[in-house]
C-alpha cells in the first residue's frame, strides 16, 4: 500500500483552517472481541458493542489479520450470498482473489478495494490466490458493509475495483499525517470509491509524534478504528491502540495523535444517518423480517445469482 516516504512531502496538502474547528468530542471507546470467519480466518469484530443507530450507515466492519500465515493456513470464504447493502474489502497487506455471479472479478492486493453493490442478491468468493496459500505470508485487510436505503436495497449489483494507485493521496498542512482517501470528500479532495449512500472512507498514517487535526462533515457520522500502531484520540488524549474503535460526537473537525515512539495507522469512516429499521440476519440485510425470510426464500430457489462454470474456488493444497 502507499507508504509515508519522502515523497510524501511532495504530496497536496489540505489547508489549515482559516476559523476555529469545533472539534468532535469522543463518546465511546470500545475493544474489538476477537473471532473468525469464513474457513477459519482471524477477525476481530470492530464494530461490536456499538449501537446500531450510532453506526447508521455502517452495519459491520471485520479486521481480518494481521496474521503471518504459515503454508497452507491462509483462508478465505467459499462463495456465499448477500443482499440489501454494499461490501467493501481493503487490503493493506497479502492478497485475496474475488469472483461474483454478475460478472465483477480480481485480485485485491497491497492497498487496493474492491466496492460490491450485492443490491437484490448476488453471489461472491473471496480467497487467498494459490501462490500465497502455498508459500504462506502476511494477511492483513479488512470488510465493511455499508447500507442501503429501503429505495436502493433491490438495485443491480456492481462492482468496483480500486486500485491502491487510483486512491487519493494528501497530507496535513505540516506532512506530519498521509491520508489515503478511498470514498467521499475531505476537505474539498475527492477519493475515487462511487458510493450509493453518502460515506467517507480513508486511512491515515499519523506519523510517531504527530497530531491529526482533519476537517469532517458535520452531517456525518464519525468513527475511527485503530489497524496498526498507537496513539491517543480527541483533545483529551485518551489512549487508542490496535483494535479499538473511537465513535465522536457532533463537530467539523475530529483530533488524533501518534505515541512518541510509533506511527498510528487508523481507518476513519463517516456517513450520512439513513434513519430506517434495520433487520440482519447473516448475510442479508433488509429493513423488515418479512424482507429477510424472502430473502433466505430468493437465495434456496437460486433467485441470487449461481456460481459462473469454471469459477474460482478455495485452494486448500494439492489434491491427493
Amino acid at each position: 500500500m502507499p507508504a509515508v516516504t519522502a515523497d510524501t512531502l511532495t504530496l497536496p496538502r489540505i489547508e489549515a483552517p482559516t476559523v476555529l474547528a469545533q472539534d468532535r468530542p469522543l463518546i465511546s471507546l470500545t475493544t474489538a472481541p476477537s473471532g473468525f470467519e469464513g474457513e477459519g480466518f482471524p477477525v476481530r469484530r470492530a464494530f461490536a458493542g456499538i449501537p446500531k443507530e450510532v453506526l447508521d450507515p455502517f452495519i459491520m466492519m471485520d479486521q481480518m489479520g494481521s496474521v503471518d500465515y504459515p503454508p497452507y493456513e491462509a483462508r478465505g470464504t467459499d462463495w456465499h450470498p448477500h443482499r440489501g447493502f454494499e461490501t467493501v474489502t481493503y487490503i493493506m497487506d497479502g492478497a485475496f482473489i474475488h469472483q461474483d455471479s454478475h460478472g465483477g472479478g480480481g485480485i485485491i492486493k497491497d492497498g487496493s478495494t474492491q466496492w460490491m453493490t450485492a443490491g437484490g442478491g448476488i453471489l461472491h468468493i473471496e480467497t487467498p490466490p494459490e501462490q500465497l496459500v502455498i508459500s504462506g505470508g502476511l494477511f492483513h485487510g479488512l470488510q465493511l458493509w455499508v447500507n442501503l436505503p429501503a429505495a436502493q436495497k433491490m438495485v443491480s449489483p456492481a462492482y468496483q475495483n480500486l486500485d491502491a494507485d487510483q486512491v487519493k493521496l494528501f497530507t496535513t498542512p505540516d506532512a506530519g499525517t498521509l491520508v489515503r482517501l478511498i470514498a467521499g470528500d475531505i476537505a474539498g479532495i475527492q477519493g475515487p470509491g462511487s458510493t450509493r449512500t453518502p460515506i467517507v472512507m480513508a486511512h491515515a498514517t499519523i506519523l510517531p509524534g504527530s497530531q491529526m487535526v482533519l476537517p469532517w462533515n458535520p452531517a456525518f457520522n464519525a468513527l475511527a478504528h485503530v489497524v496498526k500502531g498507537s496513539g491517543f484520540v480527541g483533545i483529551d488524549r485518551h489512549a487508542f491502540t490496535v483494535g479499538q474503535t473511537a465513535v465522536f460526537g457532533t463537530g467539523d473537525s475530529i483530533t488524533l495523535a501518534a505515541s512518541p515512539h510509533e506511527a498510528l495507522d487508523v481507518i476513519l469512516l463517516g456517513g450520512q444517518p439513513i434513519g430506517e429499521p434495520v433487520e440482519q440476519y447473516g448475510p442479508f440485510v433488509m429493513n423488515t423480517r418479512a424482507e429477510l425470510q424472502q430473502a433466505m426464500d430468493d437465495y434456496q430457489r437460486g433467485r441470487l445469482g449461481t456460481v459462473p462454470s469454471g469459477g474460482v474456488q478455495p485452494y486448500r493444497g494439492p489434491r491427493k
